[in-house]
Parts: structure tokens; C-alpha cells; sequence
């Protein structure tokens, strides 16, 4: 395999590897912790860190790049992988970048399944050292999403929103700020009061893409990366199923959010995965969306709420980031 800056590793060179593990992530524990660093350590020259902060794994992730780390490797969900993505390409994607490693620790571990990684913590562990011994790796595109809310920018690695999708991500967070564990029960009651407040008072963006004449009076925006859009317990949702880490963006906004519009638009994304109709706006491979509106609306990326703002760019970066995988 290769190191980061470029230079071919032998088996017998010591590839320097940081582990970030989310002590508070869903599914992540102790033992199993400490399971992975003893199965890590026996091909890697191992180092440990437990975030305790907000923001701690792309401080870490970002110190790690600059001592010349390999690779470094994300335990939790996928604000941790976010975190550690941003932490990695801070100062922009260059080559001498270290790979993202990832186990899964969270609930809907939604960058690992479009990986094709397990969801298993064990078996990911697997899959991960198996790509250490063999030299296996994929190089993916991000999006990065610019807004008055955010300094210098933010990756995402699989999906982002303003409006309805952000209400809701705003709405578990206050949920799980307060003990409650995220789950699908939990995002589903929050999804539909926010739902409802939406339609009591609806939000109105106005969204540009490539080429196009801007699309005024949209009701709620949807960005893709990749796909699937999000897990719904097992389910993969799918908004956008020709968008992947290899093209553009994907962009998935309704017109309105009126009853039989929205029911129509449930029922399709959960039955063929393939949404379309009159009051959908739906692109699978642009190079950036645009998102404007009027009163300030909340902003989501990879299901970590950064803030209201009334002005958004999301942007597709090609080959941006390298994935043990």
C-alpha cells in the first residue's frame, strides 16, 4: 500500500494509525473499544483518542494530518465521521492527506452503508484490517456546504438540508440533549411536529443549480452526496438514487408541502425508491446548489444542525478524500 504522502509502504513499515473514538455515540462501549484497539494494534502503530467535546475529533483528526499520520479512523456515528473528515481536510484535500478509517459506532451509520461497510462493529473491524494488509482504498467526493453560519466552510460526506430535514435534525438534538437515545420512534415524532409547524407556517426557498432558471416558492431542500439519503431503522431511504461518491450532488426539494403532495412523495420514496412528480424538483449529478429564503431556516449537514441562516451554497469536490475501504 501507499502512505499518505505518496510513498509506498512495505509490510514491514509501521503504519501510523490515530483511533477517534465517540464515547457517546450510540452503540459504542468500552469493551468494544477496547476489542478494536487490540485488533488494530496487532498491524498498526496504534493511538487512542476519546472525544470529550464538541468539535474534539476534527481537532484531533486535523493535529493527526499534520503529524504524518496514515490513517486515521473514525469510531462512532456520523457526526464523529464528519468531524474527523473535517478535521483531515482542513487547509483543503491535498495529497499528503492521511485515509479515513471507519467502524461503526452510532445509529444509522449512514457513510459506512454507502460504503459498503458493515454496520457491525466487528465486522467493520475486519474489513478495515483487511484493507490495511492489502492496501485497498477508494477515493471519494465530498460536498462542501458555505454559509454565514459556518467559518471557511463544511464537508459533508453523504447528506445536508435547510428547512424541514434541519428541523427535524435541530429538533432530536434538543431531544438528546435532555437523555433521550436516538432511534427511529424518536425521529419519526419529531419529524411529524415538525412537519406540522411547517405547514402552519411554511418556509420558502428559492433554489439555483447549473443551467437552470432559479426554481422560486419551493416548500423544503434536500442535498444528496451519495446514496442512500438515510436509514430509517434497516430501510436505506432513498431520495436520490443515481447520485453517488463518484458524481455531483443530488438535489431532492418539493414545492409545497401540502398533505397529498408530501403523502405521494412518502409513499413513493418508500416503495420504489425512485421519487418523481409534477411538484418535485429532483437533480442527481449538479455542481452546486443554491439555496436562498427570506426569514432565517436551520441548516443540516450529515445530521449535526450547525444554525439558521438564510443563504447556502452546497458544492460537489470531487476525488477529495481517500477511504480505507
Amino acid at each position: 500500500m501507499r502512505a499518505a504522502n505518496g510513498h509506498a509502504l512495505s509490510y514491514s513499515q509501521v503504519v501510523r494509525a490515530l483511533l477517534v473514538v465517540n464515547p457517546q455515540a450510540t452503540t459504542t462501549t468500552p469493551a468494544g473499544r477496547d476489542v478494536l484497539a487490540h485488533a488494530l494494534a496487532s498491524d498498526v502503530k496504534l493511538e487512542i483518542i476519546e472525544t470529550c467535546y464538541r468539535g474534539h475529533a476534527a481537532d484531533a483528526a486535523s493535529q493527526a494530518a499534520g503529524d504524518g499520520f496514515d490513517l486515521v479512523i473514525a469510531h462512532g456515528g456520523d457526526g464523529t465521521v464528519n468531524e474527523v473528515v473535517n478535521g483531515i481536510l482542513r487547509g483543503g484535500p491535498r495529497p499528503n492527506k492521511p485515509m479515513l478509517g471507519v467502524v461503526p459506532g452510532g445509529s444509522a451509520n449512514v457513510f459506512a452503508g454507502a460504503l459498503g461497510i458493515p454496520r457491525d462493529p466487528v465486522e467493520a473491524t475486519h474489513v478495515l484490517l483487511q484493507s490495511i494488509e492489502h492496501g485497498t482504498k477508494r477515493r471519494i467526493g465530498l460536498g462542501q456546504v458555505f454559509a454565514d453560519v459556518i467559518h471557511g466552510g463544511r464537508w459533508f460526506t453523504f447528506n445536508a438540508g435547510m428547512g424541514l430535514d434541519a428541523d427535524v435534525v435541530a429538533g432530536v438534538e434538543r431531544k438528546r440533549a435532555k437523555g433521550r437515545n436516538a432511534s427511529p420512534a424518536l425521529y419519526l415524532s419529531v419529524a411529524f411536529r415538525a412537519y406540522a409547524q411547517n405547514v402552519r407556517k411554511p418556509q420558502h426557498f428559492t433554489v439555483e443549480v447549473p443551467g437552470e432558471a432559479p426554481f422560486n416558492d419551493v416548500g423544503m431542500v434536500f442535498v444528496s452526496n451519495t446514496d442512500p439519503w438515510t436509514y430509517f431503522g434497516d430501510k436505506a431511504i432513498q431520495l436520490n438514487p443515481s447520485t453517488s461518491f463518484d458524481g455531483g450532488l443530488g438535489l431532492s426539494a418539493l414545492k409545497t408541502l401540502r398533505v397529498p403532495t408530501v403523502g405521494r412523495y412518502v409513499a413513493q420514496v418508500l416503495s420504489t425508491g425512485n421519487p418523481k412528480g409534477g411538484n418535485l424538483v429532483r437533480r442527481d449529478d449538479v455542481g452546486y446548489v443554491r439555496v436562498k429564503c427570506e426569514e432565517p431556516a436551520n441548516l443540516q449537514v450529515d445530521g449535526d444542525f450547525l444554525g439558521k441562516t438564510t443563504a447556502v451554497e452546497f458544492r460537489a469536490v470531487p476525488d477529495a478524500l481517500t477511504v480505507a475501504v
